[in-house]
Formats: structure tokens, C-alpha cells, sequence
């Protein structure tokens, strides 16, 4: 019986372990941060901000490299 709620307890323990993991996981975030904590609408639209610029550079050097393989 003891054997038993000691089993239980550590899953109880592992479920509420990888639920955090997993909500930081989920939001990209470092795996050991605070997943409950509130991200303002400013930070994530700076981020968005610049997540779109560095795609849109990247698409923009290959269009370029594309056309300068295209003239040679």
C-alpha cells in the first residue's frame, strides 16, 4: 500500500512537471521559465515584427541570388 501512494504521488509530481514544460513548449519559450506568466501585447508584436522582417529578408536574398544565377 505504501509502495502505492508513493507511485502515485511521483506521477501526480511528473503530470504537473510536464504540463508546465508542455505550456512553454507550446508558447516557445524556455523550458525552466514562468508559464503563467502574462506576455504584453506590445512584446508579442515586436517579436511578430521581427520574425516577419527575418523571413522576408530571407526571401529576398534568395529572389536575388535566384536572379543572379538566372544572368550569368
Amino acid at each position: 500500500m505504501k509502495q502505492l501512494k508513493i507511485m502515485l504521488v511521483g506521477v501526480v509530481i511528473g503530470v504537473l512537471i510536464g504540463l508546465a514544460l508542455g505550456v512553454n513548449i507550446g508558447r516557445d519559450k524556455p523550458l525552466l521559465s514562468n508559464p503563467f506568466a502574462k506576455e504584453s501585447l506590445v512584446d508579442r508584436a515586436k517579436q511578430l515584427g521581427s520574425e516577419t522582417l527575418e523571413k522576408s529578408g530571407k526571401a529576398l536574398e534568395k529572389t536575388g541570388q535566384a536572379l543572379q544565377d538566372k544572368a550569368r
